[in-house]
């Protein structure tokens, strides 16, 4: 199940790059240039700014669902349920130190 979320969510992120590069900016960078064709250029700047938008809350709802589908995988954990852990009885002893190696 995850998998395919994380899927979607990765497709949607793709398309939602491409529909705002596709929108056309106030400087007209990379916006669809020219007027002619099947869609004015109101028609076709409200198809695109309500795809955006759609793309946009499916988005959100995917990054949710993935989010809350990870922290139910989690144990929940506290330092205090953790308890103490017995110290060492004895410190380490240090070892003897060894030939020279680089001869």
């Amino acid at each position: 199940m995850n998998t395919i979320i994380l899927t979607i969510h990765l497709f949607l992120a793709l398309a939602l790059i491409i529909s705002v590069l596709l929108q056309r900016s106030e400087g007209g960078a990379l916006g669809i240039g020219g007027g002619g064709g099947m869609m004015t250029g109101r028609a076709q700047a409200n198809l695109l700014t309500r795809l955006t938008g759609v793309l946009a809350a499916f988005f959100v709802a995917t990054s949710l669902m993935l989010a809350i589908m990870a922290s139910q995988s989690r144990k929940p954990q506290s330092i205090v349920d953790q308890g103490s852990k017995p110290a060492p009885s004895a410190p380490a002893t240090p070892s003897l130190p060894g030939p020279p190696l680089g001869r």
